[in-house]
């Protein structure tokens, strides 16, 4: 900018005299009023002459952005001319004494103007000494930029430097947009931290107040730091002690009270006791680097420097005597990286990674060499690399099949966990021996419930629909099945052991006291025990408290368990699992199936049944019925084309009829395996007759014809238990 002498002109009253500043020698003149117009046009003609020589010759030497000084609103703040500390080899009074004078200006934030400091405001907030300008205090307003030009009439020097004027964070004692200063301070030593820039601001013999601040917080007394006025003392100086310090200088100037805010960053460092030379952690003598040829060389060199005070680190790759700035191969990279070490402060690790893609068998045999320097040593290793040898063929082939195979066995596991059920039946179908073939039974599944609504539904409609009409088994349900009248011990021995399987359905109901249902129950385990029918436990309902026979049953019987709604589905997985402990069928015997169970109904066999028959090598004989027993059993079925020589099933029940005779059922004439009594004998005068359990010695009655009675037996194979036959 352009800079002109500043020029006051006033007119004494009833005189003609101009006083005339111009430069530095005033002119006190004494003229009419007729030259006055003249002399004024002459003496401006004669200043724009002088200015444009003075302000060809100026040195404008632009913003020094490196002198910004940060300020907190309300603190005194003085500012120091640039020009004699850097830019002049003289100082202010050697200047002032050759004739120069020193000029400021201001450029307020935004403002393109350049104007001249007013210094002349009340209470004398913005003053000048020497080549100081001074602010007591610093307002918001004053930030900017500030020039100071020093000048005469031939010379002209000025430089430009900011002032940024700041206000404290809310409930902080500074701000975070003003840079602190950093000091380090070396470990397990002792340093004395001082307030930095307070000098020269208050007189010498003022004694300010000094407050020491860590992190904003005031400490009246800190652990290993002892304050002494602008001082800090640390005894020995910790990892912890690592942070903000803020001192807070507080005096009185001509009765005003002001306060500098100072703030030092403390950085630790590592003691100079550990201060050596670089250690190479990779390569070492131990390690070797074997490469395919063709393929990339990755070769690591990892040092750790110690920290050193005003040292540097280095380090660098060497190939065949040339160092890695001389490689202008496009193959060669060369990426760095550093760890610094959280237990050392200023000590680091440097990791270098050498680079080669396709790398040739020459290359391989190059010297590989990395080299780490620091003020206190230098330290260089050779990285062993060799040509890798290519593996066989034949290994190669065989870890694929290996590891192929594992595949599969891991695959063929997975698959056998999750669909175990489907594969198990899907083998019994195909490859499985048909058990229905010449063992003489008629029915494959006898079904025991108890009778209520709820499970008689279950088992009339979901059971039987199922089995029946979608797998083609064939049931045998003593309340559908049984003819009215005879014996009923007798007629569900019958069923029990014409049945291949004997279904259980489990239930609280189920095992209520008096009922045919435990009758059926106790019928099933004598068979299953006799291996004339294997017993089934479907639980419909889970039981409440603990059963001694169920828990014996579970040990060596198969459980199925009902989930509601979610196994109604034919392809669910309790029917899954139900048929899986069913008795096997052909594909074909089942698809053709059709037969109804009713014995109600027209019970001759179908063609599959008489493919059984001629199946079979040799006929049994069927069992011999006694022509003398009027009671035909009550759930006795004659077939007309019934099957014909039934195995023996090897087991016996004794029982008492309605005329407290001792009745047998047993089948085949063979000794049997299992035999259970459900009468005793009791003497009566002089003969002996077999009565029932809990029956006085009297003559039986004779029972009601037209009416169903309800006797007691008991089991006198283990004495346990009841039972009541309707």
């Amino acid at each position: 900018m352009r800079h002109s002498p500043t020029v006051w002109r006033q007119t004494l009253a009833g005189t003609g005299a101009v006083f005339l500043i111009c430069g530095r020698n005033p002119t006190v003149l004494l003229l009419s009023r007729e030259m006055k117009i003249s002399f004024l046009f002459a003496c401006l003609l004669v200043l724009t002459i002088t200015r444009d020589c003075i302000c060809e010759r100026c040195d404008d030497w632009g913003e020094d952005t490196r002198k910004l000084t940060q300020a907190y609103d309300g603190e005194p703040v003085r500012l120091r001319c640039p020009l004699f500390e850097d830019y002049l080899k003289h100082n202010y009074s050697t200047a002032h004494s050759a004739g120069l004078t020193l000029m400021w200006y201001w450029t307020g934030k935004g403002k393109d103007l350049e104007e001249p400091i007013n210094i002349r405001l009340p209470n004398n907030r913005i003053s000048k000494d020497k080549d100081i300008l001074w602010f007591r205090p610093v307002l918001l307003n004053d930030t900017g930029n500030y020039t100071c030009m020093l000048r005469n009439t031939t010379f002209c020097l000025k430089i430009a430097f900011p002032l940024e004027v700041l206000k404290k964070d809310p409930d902080s004692c500074v701000s975070n947009d003003k840079a602190a200063e950093v000091v380090t301070f070396p470990l397990e030593e002792s340093s004395t931290l001082n307030c930095p820039d307070t000098k020269g601001y208050y007189p010498s013999d003022v004694i300010p107040i000094v407050n020491w601040y860590m992190n904003c917080l005031l400490v009246d007394r800190f652990i290993g730091r002892y304050p002494q006025g602008l001082n800090l003392q640390f005894v020995d100086v910790m990892q912890r002690f690592e942070g903000n310090y803020t001192c807070i200088v507080s005096y009185e100037e001509n009765g005003r009270a002001y306060n500098l805010t100072r703030t030092i960053y403390v950085k630790t460092i590592s003691s100079h006791i550990h201060a050596k030379a670089p250690v190479m952690i990779s390569p070492n003598d131990k390690q070797t680097f074997e490469f395919l040829a063709g393929g990339e060389l990755h070769i690591s060199c990892d040092v750790y420097f110690s920290y050193v005070n005003n040292s540097f680190n280095e380090i660098g790759w060497i190939i065949n005597g040339k160092s890695e700035g001389d490689f202008t191969d496009p193959r060669v990279h060369v990426n760095e990286s550093v760890t610094l070490d959280t237990t050392l402060p200023g000590a680091k690790t440097i990791k270098k990674e050498l680079r080669i893609k396709n790398i040739t068998p020459d290359e391989l045999k190059h010297n590989y060499t990395c080299t780490a320097k620091n003020t206190l040593g230098v330290v260089s290793r050779q990285a062993l690399v060799k040509e890798k040898v290519g593996t066989p063929r034949y290994i190669t082939e065989l870890a694929c099949g290996l590891g192929a195979t594992l595949f599969l066995v891991v695959c063929f596991v997975v698959v056998y966990h999750v669909y175990w059920l489907e594969m198990v039946l899907f083998y019994r179908a195909h490859f499985g021996t048909d058990e229905t073939i010449g063992d003489g039974k008629e029915y494959d599944v006898y079904v025991s419930y108890a009778r209520n609504a709820e499970e008689e539904e279950f088992v009339l409609v979901t059971l039987r629909g199922v089995l029946e009409n979608e797998f083609g088994y064939k049931l045998c349900i003593f309340d559908r099945d049984s003819l009215p009248g005879g014996n009923t011990v007798e007629a569900v021995f019958e069923f029990i052991q014409r049945s291949r399987r004997m279904i259980v359905v489990l239930s609280p109901d189920y095992l209520t006291d008096k009922s045919i249902s435990m009758l059926e129950l106790k019928l099933g385990v004598v068979c299953h025990n006799a291996v004339c029918t294997s017993l089934i436990i479907v639980e419909y309902k889970q039981l409440h408290g603990t059963h001694t026979t169920i828990s014996k049953l579970k040990e060596n019987v198969p459980f199925v368990c009902w989930d509601g709604e979610s196994s109604r589905r034919s392809s669910s997985r309790f029917w899954k699992s139900l048929r899986l402990v069913l008795p096997l069928r052909s594909l074909n015997t089942r698809s053709s199936w059709n037969e109804s169970c009713s014995s109600q109904s027209d019970i001759s066999l179908d063609q599959i049944q008489k493919k059984k028959r001629r199946l079979k090598e040799t006929s049994t004989p069927p069992p011999k019925t006694n022509s003398n027993d009027r009671n035909v059993s009550v759930g006795t079925v004659k077939v007309k084309n019934g099957p014909k020589g039934a195995k023996a099933c090897q087991c016996c029940v004794t029982y008492c009829d309605s005329d407290n005779r001792l009745r047998s059922k047993c089948r085949a004439g063979e000794k049997p395996k299992w035999e259970t009594h459900l009468c005793k004998p009791v003497t009566y005068g002089n003969k002996t007759r077999w009565v029932q359990n809990g029956t006085v010695q009297q003559d039986p009655v004779p029972p009601p014809v037209a009416s169903f009675s309800l006797q007691q037996y008991t089991d006198l194979s283990n004495n346990n238990s009841d039972f009541y036959v309707l």
